[in-house]
């Protein structure tokens, strides 16, 4: 029996392919599993690719400017919401006054602002006021929305609210500053 032996320049071949060595001697199987690596990569950036453009949108246009002062909604605005200081704005009735002293208040504003990730942009206050602007971004496409919270001392046990709610960019809100500031709201009462 006489043995076939395979030329070298064959068996060489079949063990490289352009892509180096391959485990099974396939080159096929090496620059299919490489050309769908490429495929899942290009798809993962098409999917990210929105997201990051409306990032890179967020950030050009929708800088942060503190709030020296508690601002006001426009007349048609709908992508605001206020609640006292006679300007009540897409909110219903809710009580301006809270019975407890600014001190307890004001921690409950502390932990409503850490629990949705606010950034503090304005700090200022005394004993018997305080005023704080902070923004809270939404979850998945980190809309910026400003929050302005104005406490005012009544007496020992009472203090008297005002709240501000508003998107930084849109039209609408689709009600998302109104439940905000009721949160809030119930926040501060709690």
């Amino acid at each position: 029996v006489k043995k076939k032996c395979f030329p070298l320049r064959f068996q060489l071949a079949n063990r490289w392919s352009m892509h180096g060595p391959t485990q099974d001697g396939n080159a096929v199987t090496s620059e299919r599993s490489f050309l769908s690596r490429t495929n899942v990569l290009l798809v993962v950036g098409a999917l990210i690719a929105p997201w990051l453009l409306c990032q890179l949108w967020i950030l050009t246009s929708a800088g942060d400017e503190p709030f020296e002062e508690m601002p006001q909604c426009d007349a048609n605005s709908m992508n605001c919401a206020h609640l006292g200081g006679d300007a009540d704005f897409r909110m219903e009735e809710l009580s301006l006054t809270i019975e407890a002293p600014i001190d307890e208040v004001q921690a409950n504003l502390n932990a409503f602002i850490e629990s949705n990730n606010g950034d503090v942009l304005v700090e200022e206050g005394d004993e018997n006021a305080s005023y704080i602007h902070f923004v809270v971004r939404t979850s998945f496409w980190r809309f910026p929305d400003d929050v302005a919270v104005s406490l005012t001392v009544v007496d020992m046990d009472t203090t008297q609210i005002e709240l501000h709610s508003q998107s930084r960019l849109g039209q609408g809100d689709l009600g998302v500053n109104p439940e905000r500031l009721e949160a809030l709201h119930a926040s501060l009462v709690a």
